[in-house]
């Protein structure tokens, strides 16, 4: 299994935990990314962390995937010719779960090789079909290699409106790294949508994220965190901000609150900008 001891295990754990539940993250497509002789080092990767850490990461994952989800949707309602950019992509389904004109995946370099690989092989055994995606190799923490990215989005996007995600990402960025990368989809142009999850910094002594930082540790993951606020991101997008909290997105999708954000990672998820 092409699993690194680096922040890019965390595209395993996220792609599990929607696989558990893809009919609330609304994914049909998330059963598919891992093949299966790889399925089952995953799986053992995800029981482990949930005994360890907390076992609720299939639900946080999978709302935060359906609030994005139906935002990109409502996006694409209002301007077909919209183009995708996902930083963090890992095994997101989005490029072929709603029909963009055409879509931008970024994460690390190793990630970026397996989905490129499994994309292949979906689109050869007719699970995914034909759609402009090009995959981009990217270290986020580098500044050149960001503003190279926001030149070649800028390129791709070619004059259309950009709906811009940010998922899973931004809090294991060094702080002036986090802002950055929230701030590259209104970068490219007025005409953006942005979609970012984050740690709101009230959470930062949270218990849950406490137990993270301990498994990060034993697997050599960065475990310093960047927390936003509200008013953080406001004044990166120069935009007002929509907040949604793991309780706000369970009364949306569940009815009610099934569990208190205090027994959960408080991963918030934030929109700004309209096209």
């Amino acid at each position: 299994m092409d699993v690194q001891n680096d922040v890019g295990l965390t595209a395993y754990l996220v792609n599990e935990s929607r696989a558990r539940r893809k009919n609330l993250a609304a994914d049909p497509l998330a059963s598919e990314w891992i093949a299966d002789d790889q399925r089952g080092a995953v799986r053992d990767l995800w029981d482990e962390f949930a005994e360890t850490v907390y076992p609720h990461d299939d639900l946080v994952v999978s709302l935060r995937a359906r609030i994005i989800l139906d935002t990109l949707s409502q996006a694409l309602d209002k301007r077909g010719d919209t183009v995708l950019v996902v930083c963090g992509a890992g095994f997101s389904s989005y490029p072929w779960l709603l029909p963009f004109a055409a879509a931008m995946e970024v994460d690390l370099p190793h990630i970026v090789a397996a989905k490129r690989r499994r994309a292949a092989e979906l689109r050869a055994a007719g699970v995914l079909d034909q759609r402009e995606v090009e995959h981009v190799a990217a270290d986020l923490n580098d500044p050149q290699a960001r503003q190279h990215l926001l030149n070649r989005i800028r390129q791709f996007a070619a004059g259309r409106p950009v709906a811009y995600v940010a998922e899973g990402l931004i809090f294991y960025l060094p702080p002036d790294e986090a802002r950055a990368v929230v701030g590259l989809g209104v970068s490219v142009g007025p005409e953006s949508l942005t979609v970012v999850s984050y740690w709101p910094l009230a959470a930062a002594d949270h218990p849950v994220l406490a137990a993270q930082r301990r498994w990060f540790r034993r697997r050599s993951v960065p475990e310093d965190a960047t927390y936003l606020t509200t008013g953080d991101l406001s004044a990166i997008v120069g935009d007002r901000v929509d907040n949604h909290s793991p309780e706000d997105l369970q009364r949306r999708y569940l009815g009610e609150v099934v569990v208190p954000e205090t027994e959960l990672i408080p991963e918030h998820v934030a929109v700004a900008g309209q096209l």
